[in-house]
């Protein structure tokens, strides 16, 4: 279980990560199977995920991710690759983290760390050509 010690070093290795995106808008759902690794960076740690994503209208795509996480005194920074910061989140047990604004879509992301180290991030994405919920599942592998 999370506590007050937990750091962003807790987090360096290999994990299992399972998807499930619900479609409000077009109602094309999908679930993702993969993996995700962190890797120590600098001060920080390199975030890549890799899964096969299966559309529920029988689409397969391959998925790939990467991310900058750091920490700073106010909680873990998330950054896309060039460094621009996506959000912020504390390390508690139950996070909401920053609004992300990206043109005319709104990404708010919630953290859950309640059975580490088992731990989500559900997304809840609203916009003019979007409105979906993506939940991630992570165990340690």
């Amino acid at each position: 279980m999370i506590n007050e010690t937990m750091l962003l070093g807790n987090f360096v290795g290999d994990w299992q990560l399972k998807r499930q995106i619900i479609d409000l808008l077009n109602g094309q759902d999908g679930q993702l199977y993969g993996s995700a690794k962190f890797t120590p960076l600098n001060d920080g740690l390199l975030y890549e995920e890799q899964g096969q994503l299966t559309l529920s209208s029988g689409t397969v795509l391959q998925a790939d991710r990467t991310y900058l996480w750091s920490d700073d005194a106010c909680g873990i920074v998330v950054c896309f690759e060039n460094g621009t910061e996506f959000h912020r989140f504390e390390l508690i047990k139950r996070s909401h983290g920053s609004t992300h604004f990206c043109g005319d879509d709104v990404y708010n992301v919630a953290y859950d760390f309640e059975l580490w180290p088992n731990w989500s991030a559900t997304w809840n994405v609203i916009g003019p050509r979007k409105n979906y919920k993506s939940v991630s599942r992570y165990n340690r592998i």
